[in-house]
């Protein structure tokens, strides 16, 4: 790959500072600017994009995608195939203040399989469920159910996905249990 150095078969451009205590996976490519902190962990066939910031301790499973400008702090898991669009935001402190020297560490979890969309925001403390999808600048409050399409600020329930992404339609009466299909798949 053109402009790209190889390590290890880890990919990286030269302009990257990459701690010798991460653990990073082969096939991964880590591009222009990106700062990899000790003691994270990023798995296989990642592709890190440009001006991205892994926090020490932060996890990162296989085939993730982790667009432009994104910074992921500590306490934050990243399940397998994952796509994290560019500039979306993500806090591990959920009381911040400047002076706070003993704050503590809020955790989150994004489960494998869920896209985050452009410019979205996760307040920390949340789970973001497998194969759920964010949409463009949501702001992510709660939980977020397995499959969920959510949107908006606060982010809302708007819709179920099927694994691929596709919205899905309910094929049953209310008064059952929710049955959906899709009608792509």
């Amino acid at each position: 790959m053109k402009g790209l150095e190889r390590k290890n078969n880890i990919f990286f451009h030269q302009s990257c500072e990459i701690s010798d205590a991460s653990n990073i996976g082969e096939g991964t490519v880590i591009w222009n600017n990106s700062q990899i902190r000790g003691n994270s962990k990023i798995g296989v066939n990642c592709t890190i994009s440009k001006n991205v910031y892994i926090d020490k301790g932060v996890i990162v499973g296989d085939n993730v995608k982790i667009q432009n400008g994104v910074s992921l702090y500590g306490g934050i898991v990243v399940e397998d195939n994952v796509f994290i669009g560019p500039h979306s935001v993500y806090t591990n402190d959920i009381q911040p203040r400047a002076f706070n020297d003993q704050w503590q560490l809020t955790e989150t979890l994004i489960r494998k399989g869920c896209s985050i969309g452009a410019n979205a925001t996760v307040v920390c403390g949340n789970v973001i469920g497998a194969y759920a999808m964010v949409a463009a600048g949501s702001v992510i409050t709660n939980d977020v159910a397995p499959h969920s399409l959510v949107m908006g600020n606060p982010a809302r329930l708007i819709g179920v996905v099927c694994t691929l992404g596709h919205k899905m339609e309910q094929v049953n009466k209310f008064d059952e249990q929710v049955l959906f299909k899709c009608d792509k798949c």
